[in-house]
Formats: C-alpha cells, sequence, structure tokens
C-alpha cells in the first residue's frame, strides 16, 4: 500500500493531476475534459494514499486492481500514473495521438499501470467483478477498485453486475460512482434519472457510502470504511456515492456540460492552466509556510 500523504500534498498532487488532463486534451485537440477533472481527487487519492501499486513492474500479481469503467475520462487516469512514474508526464503531450500510448480510452497492455481497456459504457464494472471473482477463488488479498458515471449506470449492464457481485459475496469490491449530474445529452437526472443511486445498490446487497468528491478527509475516511467492510469479511461489496463538480478546479468549466467532451482552445488552455498553476503555487506556498 501507498504511503500516505497529507491532505496539503494530496491537494497538490490533484492539482497537477489536473493541469496534465489539460495539457492532454489541448494537445490532443479533443477529448473529455470534465468528467476526467470531477474524478480526479478520487483517482489521486488512490494512487497516492491507499493502493498497492508498483509503477516498476505494473503487473505485480500482488497489486490492487483498478478499473475505469467510464473510460472516456482517461486523462485523468494517464494524468496520475504519470505522476506516479509509470511514464513521463511529458507523455500526456501525446494523448489520442497515433502511435501513441495514451489513446482516448484505457488499453490493457499498451498502456503500464492500465488494468483493463474500457470505453463502452457498463462494462467495465462487470471486469472488476470478474477479477475480484478471480481474486476469491485464488486467495489473493488484492484488491479490485472501479470508477463509474452517473450517466453510466443507466446501462443496465451495471446492475447485473451489481447482482453478481452481492451474490458472489466480492467484498474485495470497490465501486465509485462519480455524480455530477451531467452527461453528454444533458443533465442525468433529465436523460434517465438514476436516483436513488444509494437506495438502489443498497436494495442490491451493497454496503453505501456518500461523500463529497472534493473533500480528502470525506474521501479518506470512505475508502477506509471499505477497508473495514472487507476486514470484517461482511460479504458485501462496497459502492462510495460521490457528488462531484463536472469541470472540478476549472472555473469556465465547473457544472458545464458542454465541457463533457470538448477540449479547450489556445485561449481558454492558457487560462487553465494559468488558474491551476496559481492554485498549486498557492498550496505549495502554503505548505512551504507551515514547514518552517
Amino acid at each position: 500500500m501507498e504511503s500516505k500523504l497529507s491532505q496539503l500534498d494530496l491537494q497538490i498532487t490533484a492539482c497537477k493531476v489536473r493541469m496534465g488532463i489539460i495539457e492532454g486534451t489541448y494537445n490532443a485537440k479533443s477529448g473529455h475534459p470534465g468528467g476526467s477533472l470531477s474524478v480526479a481527487d478520487t483517482i489521486t487519492y488512490l494512487y497516492s494514499s491507499h493502493m498497492r501499486i508498483f509503477p516498476d513492474n505494473p503487473n505485480e500479481p500482488t497489486r490492487d486492481r483498478m478499473v475505469l469503467s467510464k473510460g472516456h475520462t482517461a486523462p485523468a487516469l494517464y494524468s496520475m500514473l504519470a505522476q506516479k512514474g509509470f511514464f513521463p508526464p511529458e507523455e500526456m503531450k501525446e494523448l489520442r495521438k497515433i502511435g501513441s500510448r495514451l489513446q482516448g480510452h484505457p488499453v490493457m497492455g499498451t498502456t503500464p499501470g492500465v488494468d483493463f481497456s474500457t470505453g463502452s459504457l457498463g462494462q467495465g464494472i462487470s471486469a472488476a467483478c470478474g477479477m475480484a471473482l478471480a481474486g476469491k477463488l485464488d486467495k489473493s488479498d488484492y484488491r479490485v477498485f472501479a470508477i463509474l458515471g452517473d450517466g453510466e449506470i443507466q446501462e443496465g449492464q451495471v446492475w447485473e453486475a451489481a447482482m453478481f457481485a452481492s451474490h458472489y459475496k466480492l467484498d474485495n469490491l470497490i465501486a465509485v460512482v462519480d455524480n455530477n449530474n451531467l452527461q453528454i445529452d444533458g443533465r442525468v437526472d433529465d436523460v434517465m434519472s438514476p436516483y436513488p443511486i444509494d437506495e438502489k445498490f443498497k436494495a442490491f446487497g451493497w454496503n453505501v457510502i456518500c461523500i463529497d468528491a472534493h473533500d480528502f478527509s470525506q474521501i479518506e475516511n470512505a475508502f477506509k470504511q471499505a477497508d473495514e467492510f472487507l476486514d470484517s469479511k461482511s460479504g458485501k461489496p462496497t459502492v462510495i456515492i460521490q457528488k462531484s463538480i463536472k469541470g472540478k478546479g476549472v472555473s469556465f468549466m465547473e457544472n458545464k456540460g458542454s465541457w463533457h467532451g470538448v477540449a479547450p482552445n489556445q485561449e481558454q488552455y492558457e487560462l487553465a492552466m494559468s488558474e491551476l498553476k496559481k492554485h498549486c503555487q498557492e498550496l505549495e506556498s502554503k505548505k512551504s509556510g507551515g514547514a518552517k
């Protein structure tokens, strides 16, 4: 398991992850910045302070597994993997380019640190169930994490997987639903409301935790609680439903559904990077001041 970072260090890392997201989508001239920004804090916490990972040996059998079921938010995952040393951060500029290791959706076997190829919504959580069941059958102690979008859970396959996970007592599976209430066609509750998400998962036999997606204290407590459920051999999978802000961290992108799948132009790129760099500098200055 990774050594735990302070909340201030997590905020600094998350800011750098967001800068990578903007860098990647700008250079690609395409991609999905909105949902990538909304899930950046959770991915930062998992890879910086919670998951057992091996950047020098990405396929180490004892590693924890991550399935980014909302695969279009790959820029967030790639940016975090770059921060952890799976590949150089400069490679974010190659996002979506022909021959690049960083394609528009995660590709297993091509990108170091990617455990499953995703993109067709609804399928990633099923793969995560299979990994978790394999861990149980092999008597391995790795955990499986899966991140889903709230629009994604409109897919029927998600609920088949939810039923499967409960039936096979996959308490080594921790799912996260990134609930920013915006999808490509508009507000989630207008397109096809999945609410109440928490009650639905409870009905399928899951442990349910609800948090603010951008509060590292709540994020840490949620994953700690999920581990306690696993240690207690509850036999129930856990889902963390996090209320998030699409486009979080870039003022003109926040809560704007139009940033679901649109890359920033040069002016927008410069403005976004300026905001993020300023925020990062403020956090680092705060850290330096606290160290005196």
